[in-house]
């Protein structure tokens, strides 16, 4: 897929995600707000685990995209000299990450319609913030709290509630959506940084979506780090 072809498809989805989002999803419940409330200052006490759960894996998968999506940001093509190295033209990953721990896919799809496919890290010395969520702990951190949530809904989750809300309320409805699109998405940037960190066969990355969220918190777990780059002499002029 080139370049064009990507910002069409990707382009595509944000539009017809939002449109359904706004138009065509079920109607804003009165209660909205208030639940958003005690989700956000954890009053849970009064809510159904299963969507005490699903929000707080919503607060997860950005954090898995932010170890994926920085170094991405920091390689993008400089189509101009053939080279892979950050360019001010290129998106910067940053806001896009930020703005995903409030808008999830709503913001991400944008910088996958913008970015270039980047394998290589043009790097010398990764950023502290990139360190830390490149780290092979950090994957085991975000894998725990995963399966915690995950657990916690299976096991104490009203899911007869649960799907009636879904039927019923805007907020639960998208979100569950906006969580099923941070699934499917997830290997589009998965595949670059797999060679980034120097798996050969990055093409099972796919199989992330099998595990929603579970996958992509393995595959941060199990990933080299990011292979050390060697300092090259200049090269000499010859007469």
């Amino acid at each position: 897929m080139n370049s064009v072809q990507r910002k069409l498809v990707f382009g595509g989805i944000w539009l017809g995600f939002s449109a359904y989002a706004f138009w065509l999803a079920p109607p804003n419940d009165p209660k909205t707000l208030d639940q958003i409330m005690a989700l956000s200052t954890g009053q849970w006490g009064q809510l159904n685990p299963a969507i005490v759960a699903l929000f707080n894996l919503m607060g997860i998968w950005p954090m898995i995209y932010a170890a994926v999506a920085l170094a991405d940001g920091h390689c993008q093509p400089n189509t101009a000299e053939g080279t892979i190295e950050a360019s001010p033209a290129s998106p910067k990953a940053w806001p896009f990450v930020a703005g995903s721990f409030g808008l999830g896919a709503f913001v991400l799809l944008p910088y996958l319609a913008l970015r270039s496919p980047a394998p290589t890290l043009h790097l010398e010395q990764p950023s502290r913030l990139l360190a830390i969520v490149s780290s092979r702990l950090f994957g085991i951190f975000l894998l725990a709290n995963a399966i915690i949530w995950l657990g916690y809904a299976f096991i104490r989750g009203d899911w007869a509630n649960f799907s009636a809300q879904w039927q019923n309320s805007r907020f639960i409805h998208v979100m569950s959506l906006d969580f099923c699109a941070l699934t499917l998405l997830f290997p589009t940037l998965a595949q670059d940084d797999s060679r980034r960190h120097g798996i050969a066969s990055p093409h099972w990355a796919w199989a992330t979506v099998a595990f929603p969220i579970v996958g992509a918190a393995i595959y941060l777990c199990f990933r080299p780090k990011f292979p050390k780059i060697q300092e090259q002499s200049p090269k000499s002029n010859s007469v």
